[in-house]
């Protein structure tokens, strides 16, 4: 039939595809790995310092924090990016040169930092207060009991959501291209565009979404296995009072005295 044949010259034309592989591994493939790890480090930073400032009972240090929280998490990523990226320009040619790639990067990072903020802090606000009180018994100020045992507590509990939010930034560094990205610092979806508008056919638009697969397919396997484990280790105690519920209902009544 003649509309199958276009539909696969039009999204699966092989020779499309070959033509612009090379490009989306050592240009695409690159700056958007490069793009990602580097916001979601910086936004790892951020996020905690606004989880502890969050969590604080200072109110000078809690209220800027919420305020931050609240305006990048309710912004529309795309306009966060084309707020900084336009606003810091004159800022960033100073500095960096004419490439706007690092005030992408900084967008990003402002963004996911936001999210990784309210995350951290639900983790660290999941842990028994106990934990705190135990250190503090032990003779721990509040600064390294929050350092050596309440933080990493809360940071294990989260892991899956961490790796949620570097699937959410992968997907968003997309839409750096709305900065004019140089050539070489194309990332997977302006690489797949380009090629898509030369050729006229969006099958480079589709390899570039199989890139983006073969990236956020594998992590959210992850995800799901990381979840899966931490919950078995929660419940792994309960069979166990479980079995000592059995013996006990199993084991004879105790004889306390004769009848007379």
């Amino acid at each position: 039939m003649g509309w199958v044949n276009d539909l696969l010259h039009t999204f699966f034309d092989f020779s499309a595809m070959a033509e612009v592989l090379p490009q989306m591994l050592s240009v695409g493939l690159v700056n958007t790995l490069i793009i990602s790890v580097a916001a979601t480090g910086i936004g790892l930073v951020v996020g905690m310092i606004v989880a502890i400032m969050g969590i604080s009972a200072t109110a000078w240090l809690r209220i800027p924090a919420r305020i931050y929280t609240d305006l990048f998490r309710g912004l529309p990523a795309i306009l966060t990016i084309l707020v900084i990226g336009q606003g810091f320009a004159r800022f960033s040619q100073s500095v960096f040169g004419p490439s706007p790639y690092p005030l992408g990067i900084l967008a990003l990072s402002l963004i996911a930092g936001a999210y990784l903020g309210e995350i951290f802090r639900s983790g660290i606000q999941s842990v028994e207060a106990g934990q705190l009180e135990a250190c503090r018994a032990l003779g721990m100020n509040y600064a390294k009991a929050m350092r050596l045992v309440v933080v990493p507590q809360g940071v294990r509990r989260v892991l899956p959501a961490l790796v949620n939010q570097f699937i959410g930034i992968v997907k968003d560094s997309s839409l750096v291209y709305f900065l004019g990205l140089l050539s070489g610092e194309r990332e997977l979806f302006r690489v797949g565009q380009d090629a898509a508008v030369l050729s006229g056919n969006l099958s480079p638009m589709v390899l570039a979404g199989v890139f983006y697969l073969v990236i956020t397919v594998p992590l959210t396997h992850l995800v799901n296995h990381f979840d899966r484990r931490f919950r078995v280790g929660r419940r792994k105690a309960a069979p166990v009072s479980g079995l000592r519920e059995l013996d006990e209902l199993d084991a004879p009544p105790l004889v306390t005295g004769s009848k007379a």
